[in-house]
Parts: C-alpha cells; sequence; structure tokens
C-alpha cells in the first residue's frame, strides 16, 4: 500500500507539468480566437462600411417638407435633475419654558424630475447625391480656413470631418456631426434660395 502512495519518480511530475502547460497554451490560444472573432464582429463590414444608416421606420422627411428635399432627425436628450430634500419626520419637542426636549428628526429624500423632455427635430441636409468628394473638399478646405479641421483634403467625408462639422455648427447651438442646409448655406457651398 505504501507503493501505491510513493511517487513513480521525476518524470511523472515532468509529464503533469507538460500536460498542465499544454492546457494552458490550449486554454490561451481558445481565447485568443475567440476574441479575435468578438473583435472581428465590431469592425466595419466592407460592403457597408459607415455609409449604413440605421432604419427607424421614421418618415424620410417631416409633414409639409417640399418634394426633393432631404431632411435629417436631431434628437435633443432630456435634461433631468436630481433634487435632495430634507423631510421632517417628527417635529421638535419643547418644554413650555421653550427648551428643546427632543430634536427634531428629518429624513432625506432624493429624486429626479425631467427638467426638458427629449425632443426630436428634423433640420434639412444637403442630399447625398449632392455630397460628393468635390462638395466634401470644399467643405474640408471652409472648415480649415476657419480653423476647425486640420485633417487632409480629400474629399472624404470621414470622422475628423465629422468632428469640424459639429464644431462649427456647435457654435450655433446645434451639436450634431451631419452637416444642416443652413450650415453649408452660412459656408457658401449651397446656393442661397431667394
Amino acid at each position: 500500500m505504501a507503493d501505491l502512495l510513493r511517487p513513480l519518480g521525476p518524470w511523472l511530475g515532468q509529464a503533469c507539468f507538460r500536460r498542465d502547460s499544454w492546457r494552458r497554451a490550449n486554454l490561451r490560444l481558445i481565447s485568443l480566437a475567440l476574441a479575435g472573432l468578438l473583435l472581428g464582429a465590431c469592425t466595419e463590414s466592407s460592403t457597408g462600411g459607415s455609409n449604413t444608416q440605421v432604419s427607424r421606420n421614421t418618415p424620410a422627411a417631416p409633414p409639409g417638407a417640399a418634394p426633393g428635399s432631404c431632411w435629417a432627425t436631431h434628437t435633443t436628450p432630456a435634461v433631468i435633475e436630481t433634487i435632495t430634500v430634507q423631510v421632517m419626520t417628527r417635529p421638535a419637542k419643547s418644554a413650555l419654558d421653550g427648551r428643546v426636549i427632543a430634536p427634531a428628526r428629518f429624513r432625506r429624500e432624493t429624486r429626479q424630475e425631467i427638467v426638458r423632455p427629449r425632443r426630436e427635430s428634423w433640420f434639412e441636409i444637403p442630399c447625398p447625391v449632392d455630397m460628393t468628394p468635390q462638395l466634401v473638399g470644399s467643405l474640408q478646405r471652409a472648415l480649415a480656413v476657419r480653423g476647425l479641421y486640420t485633417g487632409e483634403i480629400n474629399g472624404h467625408l470621414d470622422r475628423a470631418t465629422r468632428a469640424s462639422v459639429r464644431r462649427f455648427q456647435k457654435q450655433d447651438g446645434f451639436d450634431n456631426d451631419q452637416l444642416s442646409l443652413l450650415s453649408a448655406r452660412k459656408l457658401g457651398l449651397v446656393a442661397i434660395e431667394t
């Protein structure tokens, strides 16, 4: 019985160590492969790219919009305020001579109130057909002249260009990275209708 409990030699320990290392290496490879698959699902597809828009089953224009005009929506988030108040649960007890026998007890109540509700508003945009590389290049130059765009003038409506459009429109209180027709007119990119 004592022979069964005695180790059989150093090669058994080495074999166990090698087997554990092999298992750890396989687990690492499997976890790396899974991580790669998950990260691969997060990248843009080569067919869809950044031009793919999410459909929310909303109409393409507000009621009464001119035919052939293009529109987008801007969502202004709700403003929520947290209010904390002290509510008296038991008033103070006083003696006839005015001394306080037992102080008042309070509890703290916290609640949230919507100060301004969420709003969706429509704004007119240049139609996607009109957003040619030449127009986007002119947009990039107009933003660069104003010190809002520092990237390469390449005619692509990329992330840097959209961020610059957002900075330009934010000056007028409109925080959106999609170029509005009003901003395009202010930049001299689209003719002003009379």
